[in-house]
Order: C-alpha cells, then sequence, then structure tokens
C-alpha cells in the first residue's frame, strides 16, 4: 500500500516492513499519514525472501521496521521518539 502526495518527488522514500496483524505497523503508518507522507508498505507475512531482506536490512526480528531514503529508523516507538523531539519532520522534509 502507498499514500501518494501531490509533489511526490520533494518527499523522502519511506519504506515500512510489516505484518497483517501488527498494532505498532499502524500506528507508525498513521503517524506518517498525519505528517502526510507516502510510505511502501512491505508485507513481510506474505513474502519469505522479503523477511530476509529485512532481516538483512535492519538486524532485527521485529515489525514494524521503517527506512527512510535508505536510513534505517527502527520501529514504530523509535519513528515515535524522533517525532516527539522534533527530527521526524526534517527527515520528511
Amino acid at each position: 500500500m502507498s499514500l501518494l502526495k501531490e509533489n511526490d518527488n520533494d518527499m523522502p522514500h519511506i519504506e515500512i516492513y510489516t505484518t497483517a496483524i501488527c498494532p505498532y505497523c499502524v500506528r507508525a503508518k498513521m503517524l506518517l499519514k498525519n505528517k502526510g507522507a507516502r510510505w511502501e508498505e512491505i508485507r513481510i507475512d506474505r513474502d519469505q525472501q522479503r523477511l530476509h531482506e529485512m532481516l538483512n536490512r535492519s538486524n532485527r526480528r521485529t515489525v514494524p521496521q521503517i527506512f527512510i531514503d535508505d536510513q534505517h529508523i527502527g520501529g514504530f516507538d523509535d519513528l515515535a521518539d524522533l517525532d516527539a523531539r522534533g527530527k521526524l519532520d526534517h527527515l520528511l522534509n
């Protein structure tokens, strides 16, 4: 799933590795949606190869795993912490 914004070229590339049943994934997507961001959702429960990709990129087994312009952000707590410290907007603009 991707949410689109009018100025697609001005937005960073956001990837979120998720599963079907993941409340923290929902919270991460809601936070990004409220910021006007778009993302690529990668469902690791549907594709074993994407699971291995996530493990190699993040060295973590939990979801969500979030990347902004190939920079590993971490999970929802990490994303929310960036937002609370005023650093998320800088990454999204």
